[in-house]
């Protein structure tokens, strides 16, 4: 009878030893200044979506910035982009995971806005938004992912 709950409480151990996950330490970097990311919000080093109207690029460099290239949607994206703009940032956009790159280009603003928080399911992934010196929206498109 003692082999048996010896037996029993040595399985049980072992099973809960296999499951058992490391849980992460209680000091998360709450500076927002930094324009960095929490921790559980993966950001891909490249992600490309597609609009009605373009198929946009977006690349992580080595100095920490973004670098944004845009092609019409039709266009192959091997080929040369129509558009580039360089030194873009990472914004984080509350707490839940939303995020959106920025990009300036003579005075118009590129904003592409991942979505992981939405009031609907069937919100897309991606929305890209231009505005205008101004600060007029002029763009307001939803995209795809093409590749992530």
């Amino acid at each position: 009878m003692i082999k048996k709950i010896l037996l029993g409480a040595f399985c049980m151990t072992q099973f809960s030893l296999a499951y058992a996950t490391e849980k992460p330490s209680a000091t998360i970097n709450t500076q927002h200044a930094s324009n960095e990311v929490q921790p559980f919000q993966k950001v891909p080093k490249t992600v490309i979506i597609k609009t009605k109207k373009f198929k946009i690029r977006i690349d992580k460099q080595p100095n920490g910035k973004y670098l944004y290239q845009s092609w019409a949607a039709n266009a192959k994206i091997t080929s040369k982009p129509s558009m580039i703009i360089s030194d873009g940032e990472l914004i984080p956009d509350g707490s839940g995971g939303n995020y959106y790159f920025n990009f300036v280009n003579e005075g118009y603003n590129y904003q592409v806005w991942r979505n992981y928080l939405t009031d609907s399911a069937s919100k897309a992934p991606y929305t890209l938004t231009v505005n205008d010196e101004n600060d007029r929206e002029i763009v307001r498109q939803d995209a795809q992912v093409v590749k992530n």
